[in-house]
């Protein structure tokens, strides 16, 4: 693994800095406060205690996140001129869109949706994912091809959090509804050893990179974007399907499906 380190801040700058350690601590709370384990959707999903139409509606439109990831990181790799970190974060592409016998994780993805009883072209279109969804991963993969690499790659760092809330849907899914079987939990399962890998790149080059106390103060801040843009994709969820269950017009019906 190849962190790419440019030339040290002068003293005065040096001296604003967090600590390595202090800077990691704050990226870190982000997640103990904000990140969307702790929305009641995500708790009503874990928990049983959603219909299958609703965690149809949650997978079809988690699909639009999915796809939206490999069109991050290739929008992200496009403007980087560092060969080494291009062939770091060339394998985040693979791991999604897959290489050679590998499928990766959106046919993982389209596997659920199968089993969950979803036409596949249909899930693939996104049409009948709800506007607000469409527009917050948008939102995301925006953020990235604009903002400064080292923010880009802060935005990522939700994958430090990721392991635990992965293993937490496999349990509670499989216990508790009928309609979700083991090879469904496939997506889940490979990210349990993808997460750690790229969070410990992206923390690491984070940490070497972030060169002034403003950069990492942005850098904390492109954690608190990711965790919002994780959370809005379960309020819209929750609001539409849940409570008060307005569905937008073309949006997926879970009774018509």
């Amino acid at each position: 693994m190849t962190i790419v380190n440019e030339t040290k801040p002068p003293p005065s700058i040096a001296s604003d800095l967090l600590s390595p350690e202090a800077f990691e601590a704050a990226i870190r709370a982000v997640g103990a406060e904000r990140y969307h384990d702790k929305h009641v959707f995500h708790k009503l999903l874990h928990g049983g205690r959603l219909n299958k139409g609703q965690v149809q509606a949650w997978a079809l439109n988690r699909y639009c996140y999915q796809e939206a990831v490999p069109r991050k990181d290739a929008a992200f790799m496009s403007r980087v001129h560092d060969r080494d970190l291009r062939r770091e974060w060339i394998s985040r592409i693979h791991d999604h869109d897959g290489l050679g016998d590998e499928p990766g994780g959106i046919e993982r993805w389209f596997i659920l949706t199968d089993g969950l009883g979803l036409d596949r072209q249909y899930v693939a279109s996104r049409r009948g994912a709800l506007p607000a969804t469409r527009h917050i991963v948008e939102s995301y993969v925006r953020f990235v091809r604009e903002q400064p690499l080292v923010v880009a790659v802060a935005s990522s760092l939700t994958e430090l959090f990721a392991p635990s809330i992965h293993r937490e849907r496999i349990a509670g899914m499989l216990e508790n509804y009928d309609f979700i079987g083991d090879d469904v939990m496939a997506y889940f399962k490979k990210r349990l050893t993808q997460a750690p890998r790229d969070s410990d790149f992206a923390l690491a080059y984070v940490k070497a990179n972030a060169k002034t106390r403003e950069e990492q103060e942005a850098c904390v801040d492109a954690v608190r974007f990711k965790c919002d843009v994780l959370w809005a994709q379960l309020d819209v969820l929750h609001h539409a399907y849940v409570t008060p269950a307005l569905i937008p017009p073309g949006a997926f019906a879970p009774e018509a499906a």
